[in-house]
C-alpha cells in the first residue's frame, strides 16, 4: 500500500484519507462485509458492485435487490456522504468530554438538526451490551453505586427546590446505576426508574456472579446483599472514602466523566435521551488507553465503524414518536 493510503492514525489524515468516496464505501463495506459483500435483504453472497453509482446488487434469482454500504446500517437512507459520516465518528469516540452538535454542524458543513440525529445515530453504534458476569475469580472486586444527574439545588428556583429534595435525595432527577470491574477496569452503566432496593439488587444479582466481592456506599439499598451470596463491604461517606481495598473511587471517576461531558459539552440533555449518552461515555471509558490496553485512536474509531450494522435510528424513533426498536445494552 502507498503512503497516502496508509490506514490514518490522527484526525488530520482521516479527513484526508476519506475524501475520497470510493475510499469511503470500500472501507465502510469492508468493515461490514470482511469475506465478502453480502445481501442484507436475502443474505446472498452473489452480489455484483455497480462502480459507477457506489452500489451493489444482489445476483440471486428471487431478490436482485439494490442495496449500499449504508443499508441495514445506522447510515441508511441518510444523504450524508459518508466521509462526513465517519469523520463525525472520529471526532465523537476520540474526543474525551464529547462533542457537540453545534462543533459538528460547523465541522462538517451540516444544520445542527442533522448533526443532533447523526450523533444519537452514533451513540447507538456505540452501544454494546455485554451477557457476560462480572467478577468471580477473572474479575475481582465489583464497585457498585448510583448517580443523580440533573442541576445543583443551590441553582433552583426555592419552590422547586423544596419539592426536589426530599431528605437529601433528588426525586424528580434521573438515576443512572453503574458498576466497575476492578481487574478489568471495565463499567457497565444504564439509566434506572429508582434508587429502590429491589430496583438495585436486581441490576446486581443479573450481573455480577455470585461470591463476588461487592463494594458499595452505606446505601439502605444494598443493605441485605451479603445475604445473596455475594462478600459485600461498605464505606459511609460520611466517614470515610477508603478502608483498605474497600471504596468506590473508580466508579465514581466514571461519574465525573460522565457529568463533565453532559455539563460542560452538551448542556442540558433530556431525560428521554439520557440512556444514549451514558452509552457514548462507557463506550470511550472502557476502550480508553492504558497500559495493559494501549489503544490508539485509529483502534477506537474501527471498533465503532465495526458495529454500525444491523443497529437503526428513524428521527421518528429518536423524538419518541413510535417506539424504538433497538434493544437496551444490558
Amino acid at each position: 500500500m502507498d503512503e497516502q493510503k496508509q490506514f490514518p492514525k490522527s484526525l488530520m489524515q482521516a479527513v484526508r484519507y476519506f475524501a475520497d468516496a470510493d475510499v469511503c464505501v470500500e472501507f465502510v463495506a469492508g468493515m461490514r462485509w470482511p469475506n465478502g459483500a453480502s445481501c442484507p435483504h436475502c443474505s446472498g453472497a452473489k452480489v455484483s458492485y455497480l462502480k459507477t453509482r457506489r452500489i451493489f446488487k444482489c445476483m440471486a434469482k428471487d431478490c436482485h435487490k439494490q442495496f449500499s454500504a449504508k443499508t441495514g446500517s445506522i447510515f441508511e437512507d441518510s444523504p450524508i456522504p459518508l466521509d462526513k459520516w465517519l469523520t463525525a465518528v472520529w471526532l465523537v469516540v476520540n474526543c474525551k468530554n464529547g462533542v457537540s452538535s453545534y462543533e459538528i454542524a460547523r465541522d462538517l458543513n451540516v444544520t445542527q438538526k442533522s448533526a443532533w440525529f447523526m450523533l444519537h445515530r452514533i451513540r447507538l453504534a456505540l452501544q454494546n451490551g455485554s451477557f457476560e458476569i462480572m467478577g468471580g475469580d477473572e474479575g475481582g472486586p465489583i464497585e457498585v453505586d448510583e448517580t443523580f444527574i440533573g442541576g445543583k439545588p443551590k441553582n433552583m428556583h426555592a419552590a422547586k427546590r423544596a419539592k426536589a429534595q426530599i431528605h437529601g435525595q433528588h426525586t424528580d432527577k434521573p438515576v443512572v446505576f453503574g458498576m466497575l470491574e476492578r481487574k478489568t477496569r471495565q463499567v457497565r452503566a444504564k439509566v434506572i426508574p429508582n434508587v429502590k432496593r429491589d430496583v438495585l439488587q436486581a441490576e446486581i444479582l443479573n450481573q455480577v456472579a455470585p461470591g463476588s466481592f461487592v463494594f458499595t456506599d452505606a446505601h439502605k439499598g444494598y443493605q441485605g446483599l451479603a445475604e445473596k451470596t455475594f462478600i459485600h463491604e461498605t464505606v459511609s461517606h460520611l466517614n470515610e472514602y477508603v478502608r483498605g481495598s474497600v471504596h468506590t473511587n473508580g466508579i465514581e471517576n466514571f461519574w465525573s466523566l460522565l457529568k463533565r461531558s453532559l455539563a460542560g459539552t452538551y448542556v442540558a440533555v433530556e431525560p428521554f435521551h439520557l440512556g444514549r449518552y451514558v452509552d457514548e461515555q462507557m463506550f470511550r471509558f472502557n476502550n480508553r488507553t492504558t497500559r495493559d490496553n494501549p489503544l490508539t485512536d485509529a483502534d477506537r474509531f474501527v471498533l465503532a465503524v465495526s458495529q454500525i450494522a444491523g443497529k437503526r435510528l428513524t428521527y421518528a424513533e429518536l423524538t419518541g414518536k413510535v417506539e424504538e426498536t433497538s434493544s437496551e445494552p444490558f
